[in-house]
């Protein structure tokens, strides 16, 4: 056979077996991808056995399952497609690589060749990372982020006073909505109105989250320089007085609305009205009535006062209200009059109309006074020829006024549901707050709150009715629901944190009304949680309980159409959660990283540097320095949680006598001199620290009043630092939070307490919400305000020491601890415990290593502060100490130690008896060098709105030379002891500032002057 012949013969075989091959190719490839896919579905269902969680942590978490597998011979993928439940755990390169490593070994060598990528919730597990957790910039998923980032526009409002630290890196011009749970609502299958979650551990989901949010997070928020917009009342102040335009006569309340150059101010459109509250559903006061509108100018030729009259000295939210549009100005100028000064707003009237403005809380006096009592606009502008628009001013948050079912609630605005607000708040009905045709206010509650961001920030991000309605045009950044969950465990474990977000929104796109991914939401959910987490686990419990990061379609994570997320904190039918959910510390901490959380999603979305705001000072001391001149001291607290939160200013505010603060003074060091002191005019100092990402929380209160025939002043120690819990008790199966025995301390007040436990049964089962089981709380108490350490005592002590005649300073504890006060300068030294003692939860602390946040130590006498009270006796010094455990903390603690026995018999004189000595307060002078005998002092054992409530008095009896001189009338046990020696000491069992009487308080103080004989 030719060379020619066989090339013909082979090229003749290889033509007819391609063809062969093309014929049956599909099918055999198509068997072959099947074979290999059922072979690699076996391994990985191998692998999900055995490494399945039996929680939502890696590798992989509970019910996890496969969705299905794809083979792609040709390009050698293979695609693991797992449920949804994968997608609980947060993602990050790290454990993504061990996530590969893991599914590659159980694949074995058959596929060593595949490129394998896996998916949950259709999305290759690498894209759910959120960019903040991606190493570099270049790695960001630019389709969650907003086109434009930088914000041109003023914001909504800005305290003008505020400027000078004006955070460049917080959180400044950026737009917050949030909101607490639930809240009281009208039940119409009952007929009645009720909460919408049980009564447990002394108090309930409709007020809890609110204990987070209103004292703590939103202030952070707004100390980050963020607009913050809620849907439910903030102002805890129940007294109302809504001043409008439309008739002097049609107030709430009563005050004064008036216009100056009248001429230049012309009636406008719709705006609000008061009409005739209570206000049936569905009608919208912002339609009831007119606005104002005057032409702006450069300089002052038109304005409006708003002056109430005020029905009790106290705090009250400013809201103001006006009507928008993009020929209003942006500066509209405000000033808020008030016990403090005044303070200056700009407002920009170009968006946020036909709505409540929440400008701040200030003090005013009762009363009608325009000089500390009114708010004023002025037409002043630099933008003339604009337009400037008034409307309604409302003082104080007021009780519920919306009818249902024929009644209003009864209750304080604050604990009602969002519905019933964000109608008196001018939202448009069937847009945002009555879906349901009135057939279900609970439905219309939580549904509601989503759509009122819509409505904030309208088209094309409106209501998801109508997403072209242009609503307040207020450009939202992100929003936050938090609520507490139900669920149990008997073995004091914690159910922990739940984020929820949604990745479709309520058109079922995958994408807001922008075109930017909704996987932002899962960047922001988890970015929360983790910050929660790990700050949980670094302060409180390594083994706090991480929950699923759940991509589910609740209301409010797929609603609002702007990133969102449904927060899930802990567990309030949880015994081991509520531990620390009644924590003063842990509300703080926890809010503090849901602030972080917030302040870092924004930094990533829009490209910029982040700075987190300082932690509040410490060491703080006053002195003086020079005749009429004071020196304040204090240390900065660095935070190990966050290295970026170190100030590098502080803000000073002082107030005088009984008034409010200032605005604040910013200064460069942690020392401020402030001279020209008024002679006999107590001034009162608070410190923040400050830096790039805003301002810290206020220290404590000093106060100091100066003298100028006193040589000798007085040292006031403020040793009052606690806040915390109630006691508990963990007696198997009774377990539970013993108010009886202790009520815990609340961080200045506390409005979720409502009422003691009574149901201490751990085994108690849920029936209703009436019923709920272990845990169920009483009501009696439920949305009264709860005074606790207010951290202004050294002003009350002070007052009485005043009108002795005497000049006095005051200093924290920790200053007098750490050599930076030496008490032997002062003859005498009047140290405040209030309530301070230890606070032990024994069983939390147990496997933690003694170092939880939740167990602080509050102790009395702590070694040091015995020291320097041993060093100023032994230099014959003059001490007068009053607290509630004086005798409790030193010698009824059940770790107690022999020193502080011996401190407490052979240095205050005082041989402890009993804590809880009596109930009713009366004690009765036993001395008549000290008062008249007989004569009578209450101080106070009931709950009152200006002092804090003394639950367990000392009796205290005298030991090694000191005398009784007063009894408690009740029992005729001793209430306080006297010793006078090479040193002097009086010693009360009860706290001085609870006297009740400002006059009695002058009077015991003059007294205890005059026995520890101290010349002036």
């Amino acid at each position: 056979m030719s060379r020619k012949t066989i090339s013909l013969f082979l090229a003749l075989m290889l033509f007819s077996g391609c063809a062969k091959i093309l014929h049956k190719g599909p099918d055999y490839q198509l068997k072959k991808e099947q074979k290999l896919i059922t072979k690699a579905q076996s391994k990985i269902q191998k692998c999900i056995k055995e490494n399945i969680s039996k929680n939502y942590k890696g590798p992989i978490p509970a019910h996890s399952k496969i969705d299905s597998i794809k083979i792609d011979l040709d390009s050698l993928n293979l695609n693991i497609h797992l449920s949804k439940h994968f997608s609980y755990q947060p993602f990050r390169p790290e454990n993504i690589e061990a996530t590969y490593n893991l599914f590659k070994k159980y694949l074995g060598r058959k596929f060593r060749k595949f490129d394998v990528t896996v998916y949950s919730l259709n999305e290759a597990i690498e894209s759910l990372v959120p960019n903040f957790f991606r190493p570099n910039e270049s790695d960001y998923d630019n389709s969650r982020m907003p086109k434009i980032t930088e914000r041109l526009n003023p914001p909504v409002f800005q305290n003008l006073h505020k400027k000078p630290w004006q955070p460049t890196n917080g959180l400044f011009n950026r737009n917050i909505a949030l909101w607490h749970s639930h809240g009281f609502y009208y039940n119409l299958k009952k007929n009645r109105w009720e909460w919408q979650r049980p009564r447990l551990f002394t108090t309930v989901e409709d007020l809890l989250p609110m204990s987070f949010t209103i004292p703590y997070l939103v202030p952070m928020l707004e100390n980050g320089g963020a607009n913050v917009f809620i849907p439910r009342e903030r102002s805890l102040q129940i007294h109302e007085i809504v001043i409008d335009n439309d008739s002097s006569a049609a107030f709430i309340g009563e005050g004064v609305y008036r216009e100056f150059n009248s001429k230049h101010w012309q009636q406008g459109g719709a705006g609000f009205g008061i009409g005739s509250p209570p206000y049936p559903a569905n009608l919208n006061p912002f339609l009831q009535g007119s606005y104002r509108s005057c032409r702006s100018s450069e300089i002052n030729s038109a304005f409006v006062e708003w002056i109430p009259d005020i029905p009790e000295t106290g705090r009250y939210g400013v809201y103001i209200s006006y009507f928008h549009s993009s020929e209003n100005v942006p500066d509209a100028r405000y000033t808020v009059f008030h016990c403090g000064g005044i303070t200056n707003f700009l407002v920009n009237q170009q968006m946020g109309g036909g709505t409540w403005i929440y400008l701040g809380e200030f003090k005013f006096e009762k009363g009608m006074n325009s000089r500390t009592g009114k708010v004023l606009l002025t037409n002043k502008s630099r933008y003339p020829k604009k337009i400037v628009t008034a409307d309604a001013v409302r003082f104080g948050g007021g009780m519920g006024n919306i009818v249902r079912g024929g009644k209003v609630s009864g209750y304080p605005r604050f604990a009602e549901a969002a519905r019933y607000y964000l109608q008196y708040a001018g939202m448009p009905d069937t847009l945002v707050y009555n879906l349901h045709k009135d057939t279900t206010d609970y439905k219309d509650d939580y549904q509601s709150r989503g759509e009122f961001v819509n409505y904030l920030k309208g088209k094309p991000f409106g209501p998801n009715k109508r997403r072209d309605v242009d609503g307040l045009g207020i450009p939202i950044d992100l929003s936050l629901s938090f609520h507490t969950d139900a669920g149990t465990d008997t073995n004091d474990n914690t159910i922990g944190t739940l984020m929820i977000y949604s990745i479709e929104g309520a058109d079922t796109q995958a994408v807001f009304p922008d075109g930017m991914s909704r996987l932002a939401n899962r960047d922001l959910g988890d970015i929360m949680q983790t910050q929660l987490v790990n700050d949980i686990r670094s302060k409180y419990r390594p083994d706090w309980n991480r929950r699923a990061l759940m991509n589910a379609d609740y209301s409010e994570a797929f609603r609002p159409n702007v990133p969102a997320c449904l927060l899930e904190l802990l567990s309030h039918q949880n015994f081991g959660d509520m531990k620390y959910a009644l924590s003063p510390h842990f509300r703080f901490d926890m809010s503090r990283s849901i602030y972080k959380g917030m302040l870092k999603f924004i930094a990533t979305q829009n490209r910029c540097s982040y700075v987190v705001q300082p932690l509040p000072v410490s060491h703080f001391y006053a002195s003086f320095s020079d005749s009429a001149e004071v020196t304040l001291n204090w240390r900065p607290v660095t935070d190990p949680l966050e290295a970026s939160a170190t100030p590098n200013k502080y803000v000073v505010y002082r107030q005088i006598e009984n008034f409010d603060f200032d605005n604040g003074t910013l200064v460069d060091t942690t020392k401020f001199v402030f001279n020209n002191l008024d002679e006999g005019v107590i001034y009162s100092f608070k410190v923040t620290a400050a830096n790039k990402g805003g301002e810290s929380f206020p220290s404590e209160i000093l106060s100091v009043c100066w003298i100028d025939t006193c040589e000798n002043p007085v040292l006031i120690i403020n040793g009052f630092d606690r806040i915390s819990a109630p006691e508990i008790v963990t007696q198997p199966p009774f377990k539970g939070f013993a108010n009886f025995l202790d009520p815990g301390v609340a961080d200045k007040y506390d409005f979720n307490f409502t009422g003691s436990q009574f149901d201490f049964d751990m085994h108690s089962k849920w029936r209703t919400n009436d019923a709920p089981g272990h845990g169920a709380s009483q009501a009696n108490f439920e949305t009264q305000i709860r005074i606790g350490n207010t951290f202004n005592y050294p002003f009350s002590h002070g007052s009485a020491i005043k009108k002795c005649g005497y000049s006095f300073v005051s200093v924290s504890d920790e200053a007098i601890m750490d050599n930076l006060v030496d008490m032997n300068n002062y003859q005498i030294v009047d140290l405040i415990l209030g309530e301070e003692k230890r606070h032990f939860y024994p069983e939390i602390e147990k496997g933690f290593g003694g170092r939880l946040e939740i167990n602080r130590n509050y102790q009395a006498f702590p070694a040091e502060l015995q020291k320097k009270i041993i060093d100023y006796f032994d230099e014959g010094g003059n001490l007068f100490v009053t607290g509630a455990y004086i005798g409790t903390d030193l010698v009824g603690f059940k770790n107690k130690a022999s020193d502080d026995i011996s401190f407490a018999k052979n240095k205050l004189k005082i041989d402890w008896q009993t804590d809880h000595a009596v109930v009713n307060g009366e004690v009765f002078s036993v001395d008549s060098l000290f008062l008249n005998p007989f004569e009578k002092i209450q101080f106070n054992t009931e709950p009152r709105s200006d002092i804090y409530t003394v639950e367990s008095p000392d009796a205290i009896d005298p030991a090694s030379g000191a005398k009784i001189i007063l009894r408690y009338s009740e029992n005729r046990f001793s209430a306080a002891t006297a010793y006078f020696g090479d040193y002097s000491v009086i010693v009360f069992g009860f706290p001085f500032e609870t006297i009740l009487g400002e006059e009695k308080r002058n009077e015991v103080m003059k007294a205890v002057l005059c026995l520890l004989s101290v010349k002036k």
